[in-house]
């Protein structure tokens, strides 16, 4: 069976339009976001630390702000765009469409992760025009930015499988990934915090995440690069493992 491409792109772009119909709202609130956290933590925190590993402070906190948008919203998008055609019925017609699994997947997962790049990235132009900071390795950073949103976007995916109300897309984002995100190292460095926070850290997957996009930005990680790459890793194949289960069983369509 051939690749259905054209399946693929009007599912992505079905999907898209959600997002652009809401371009204004999507872009504006994390920019929004993004200058006060640059008022309250940049200025206010920033002005007492001065430099966190020899990094201007405002700086050091611009990679874990795009990470935690990439998080926010690839995890939500993916979420709410797999959930909303289960709640209105629709998502029959997705599945009555000669659609492989594969192809079912890549379109809803391709659009969350562009909305999750885009929304990063906006932060990423809005830092730069009010601190100045280096990136030594913009190849990587490229990388990391999207296998992150990828890894997430799946996470998503099987949260919009899962829940059976509005409320259980809330979830995970406010009891997990809120604790996780705002523990994971994004405004402060990992060897900054006493015992036993430091080791309790330490068993925080978005610590190391965090650390390795880090590491793109300013050449120093809070643990070993070898680390965050090999749990990324598990991670995208976990998520990749039980996004293709859901999508082959219909767990959460059919049933």
């Amino acid at each position: 069976m051939s690749f259905n491409r054209h399946g693929v792109l009007a599912l992505y772009r079905f999907e898209m339009s959600r997002f652009r119909r809401t371009l204004w709202q999507s872009l504006a609130t994390p920019v929004i976001t993004t200058l006060l956290y640059f008022v309250v933590f940049g200025a206010a925190v920033g002005a007492r630390l001065g430099e966190v590993h020899g990094v201007a402070y405002a700086a050091f906190i611009v990679p874990g702000l795009m990470l935690l948008a990439v998080f926010n919203e690839s995890l939500n998008s993916a979420a709410f765009g797999i959930y909303l055609p289960r709640f209105t019925g629709t998502i029959y017609e997705v599945m009555s469409a000669p659609l492989s699994p594969l192809e079912t997947g890549l379109g809803y997962i391709g659009a969350a992760m562009t909305k999750a790049l885009l929304v990063s990235l906006t932060i990423f132009l809005t830092a730069s025009l009010f601190v100045p900071f280096e990136l030594r390795h913009p190849g990587w950073m490229l990388a990391l930015l999207v296998l992150v949103a990828l890894g997430f976007s799946l996470a998503g995916f099987l949260v919009g499988a899962w829940a059976r109300t509005f409320e259980h897309l809330q979830v995970p984002a406010t009891l997990v990934m809120t604790p996780l995100t705002f523990m994971g190292g994004a405004f402060y460095a990992i060897d900054q915090l006493p015992e036993p926070w430091r080791s309790l850290s330490l068993a925080n997957p978005v610590v190391y995440f965090i650390s390795a996009f880090r590491w793109s930005f300013f050449g120093r990680a809070d643990v070993p690069l070898a680390a965050s790459l090999a749990l990324l890793a598990v991670f995208l194949l976990c998520g990749l493992v039980l996004v293709g289960r859901v999508l082959r069983q219909g767990v959460g369509f059919r049933h």
